[in-house]
């Protein structure tokens, strides 16, 4: 299988891709990095990205950013953040790939444990990744020619912890290496409309 990793390079990226690897030709992607560079967040580049690359079997978005802070104190512009990076950033990239997709091919999204079990500091994170999962549910049902699109909710990366801990207090980190599973699980499945949570 030919399958394009956006994110290739973060945490969650590298352990995928060498998971993945094992078995399938692997494309990176990124905004900076990565074998193709494009900003998921503006569509004309998704496109370009897409046409570059050509036809795919499986794409997966491990990227997307979100703006941490207190909700009294959150602005618009923060919100914006999680907003366009990491839910359209995600849904520009799902909305273009099924053109690209062959046949029974795969999206894999990311989410994250916040939509669920909520943090301080985390209102947006817990909105974007809601919305993530609400989206990849909905597309599920519509999509044609047998894809599918399913998306991977993580809890903290143990690699994270260190930068993001005093936000998890009492939450069980999983390695990134752990975490790749799900996405391969999203890949090499038959599964459509899930969410995989590892937490």
């Amino acid at each position: 299988m030919k399958v394009l990793v956006i994110g290739a390079e973060g945490t969650i990226g590298k352990a995928v891709v060498e998971q993945l690897g094992l078995r399938h030709q692997v494309i990176s992607a990124g905004r900076s990095s990565g074998q193709y560079q494009a900003e998921m967040a503006d569509i004309a580049q998704v496109r370009a990205l897409f046409e570059r690359v050509g036809k795919v079997d499986a794409v997966i978005v491990a990227a997307g950013s979100i703006a941490f802070g207190p909700l009294a104190e959150l602005t618009p512009e923060q919100f914006r953040v999680g907003l366009d990076s990491k839910l359209m950033g995600q849904v520009n990239v799902a909305q273009v790939a099924q053109q690209y997709l062959n046949d029974g091919g795969s999206i894999t999204l990311t989410s994250g444990i916040v939509g669920n079990q909520p943090v301080r500091l985390g209102a947006s994170a817990s909105m974007v990744n809601s919305a993530v999962e609400g989206y990849a549910r909905g597309a599920a049902i519509e999509l044609a020619r047998g894809l599918r699109i399913n998306v991977v909710n993580p809890t903290v990366l143990t690699e994270s912890m260190p930068a993001y801990g005093e936000l998890f207090h009492g939450f069980e980190s999983a390695p990134a290496s752990r975490v790749a599973l799900a996405y391969v699980r999203s890949v090499d499945g038959a599964q459509t409309g899930q969410v995989f949570k590892v937490w």
